[in-house]
């Protein structure tokens, strides 16, 4: 058949053969799962006899793919492209690059992955037999999140085909004068260029932002009756004479995380900050430290952090706090950053009401991922008056003392973070890989 300005051959009669071998799988960095094992079988197509001088076109054909798609997200169609490396022997040597469409169907969570078949051209340079023997392949998923999955063999592979390759004579531009070059043609046009490079293994943190609340609440109060008090935990209490920014102390924090994936558990520092705004309090809850870089590229608008902070004291039930979306999408690499968390505090009695971090919720690409404190820490005490509707008791139906959250523009949500060794699930390029089959014919 014509294809360009060459002709490629695809010289009958034709031959199909598989072969089955050991695979070892790399999942995506950001998936936090460890290198699997699987075995992969293929059946390569190509030419059973060509000549010098021929282009011949290859195929290979996933007649069972070492992969699950895992019970964490659907894959939507046409997001699925293989490509992959198929090594020319004997007679001549080269790699042929092998790339497959990015077509597949709906690929639903804990179901087989559909793979495309991959082509590949090899021109001939050399009479003699020709074996064509499969090698690495990698699986690009381009939503909601370019991710990769790395596929190597695990043993020494079997050819799979063998073409006859005859000496083509003047006609075909004479007979090699040389050592077999191996020269590969069709070079791939789409392998996927955005690898992750590392794995997020802190809490959402809110950068340089979290200065700004020491600064604030030290230079207020004076000798005003709603100065700090240090006390046992550090914290700060106030409320009363003509103070009105209060700033909490840095607690860490163990939360026992339930993620996509599974169980993980880490420690992160956490601080709550507030402003009395009548006889209401506006909350700011920012994570402390700074973080590694994005691992992957990030889609704006996809991922959000929220969380329950804790009352006790005087006052009873929780907070809900919240911080804005990423407003751009976030390169591979960019700096991790994440904005404070703001609500509002009604309170519901008199007296010292204390403020401690709680269950912390982020939602990213359809998936959730909650922590919950192993233990419970105060980082602000505040003086309180009851205000209509407030949280005393937690027991106002349908949402009493819940947050009027606001903008908090304090910094665009530049990556996605959690607690150390913790993960959410960015996509569906997450691959489990499970001991082989029977052949699908």
């Amino acid at each position: 058949m014509l294809s360009g300005a060459g002709i490629l051959l695809a010289a009958a009669p034709a031959q199909a053969a598989e072969v089955v071998y050991k695979t070892e799988c790399i999942p995506p960095a950001i998936s936090g799962m460890d290198p699997v094992q699987g075995t992969t079988e293929v059946e390569i197509t190509a030419p059973a006899e060509a000549k010098v001088g021929d282009e011949v076109e290859v195929v290979w054909k996933f007649v069972q793919a070492a992969s699950k798609n895992p019970d964490v997200i659907d894959l939507e169609e046409n997001t699925v492209q293989p490509t992959g490396t198929l090594k020319a022997g004997g007679a001549q040597t080269a790699d042929i690059a092998m790339e497959g469409p990015r077509e597949n169907p709906p690929i639903p969570k804990n179901s087989d992955m559909k793979l495309s078949d991959m082509k590949g051209t090899l021109k001939l340079t050399a009479p003699g037999e020709v074996t064509l023997t499969p090698d690495a392949y990698n699986i690009n998923v381009s939503k909601p999140m370019s991710t990769d999955t790395k596929c190597t063999p695990q043993e020494q592979v079997k050819p799979a085909a063998t073409i006859n390759v005859t000496d083509g004579g003047g006609s075909s531009g004479g007979t090699t004068g040389g050592l077999p070059t191996g020269v590969p043609t069709g070079l791939p046009t789409g392998l996927p260029t955005g690898i992750p490079t590392g794995l997020p293994t802190g809490l959402p943190t809110g950068g340089t932002s979290g200065s700004s609340g020491g600064d604030t609440g030290g230079s207020a109060g004076g000798g005003d009756s709603g100065g700090t008090t240090g006390g046992d935990d550090g914290g700060t209490s106030g409320g009363g004479g003509g103070k009105t920014d209060f700033t909490g102390k840095e607690v860490q924090i163990p939360y026992e995380c339930k993620t996509p994936i599974g169980d993980k558990s880490a420690t992160s520092p956490v601080q709550i900050n507030a402003k009395k705004s009548g006889g209401d309090f506006d909350l700011t809850v920012q994570f402390k430290k700074s973080v590694m870089d994005s691992p992957a590229d990030i889609p704006e608008d996809s991922v959000k952090p929220s969380m329950e902070v804790v009352l006790g004291g005087a006052d009873k039930g929780t907070v809900h706090v919240e911080g804005p979306t990423n407003k751009e999408p976030i390169k591979s690499g960019d700096p991790i950053n994440i904005p404070d968390l703001t609500g509002t505090y009604k309170p519901g009695a008199d007296g010292k009401a204390t403020l401690s971090p709680g269950v912390l919720t982020v939602k990213a690409l359809g998936t959730t991922t909650t922590c919950t404190p192993a233990k419970s820490e105060v980082s602000l005490e505040l003086d309180t008056s009851a205000q209509p509707g407030g949280a005393s008791g937690g027991s106002a139906a349908g949402g009493g003392g819940l947050a009027e959250t606001g903008a908090g523009d304090n910094g665009a949500l530049r990556a996605l973070g959690l607690v150390a060794g913790t993960v959410i699930l960015l996509g569906g390029a997450v691959f489990t890989f499970l001991p082989r089959r029977g052949v699908v014919r």
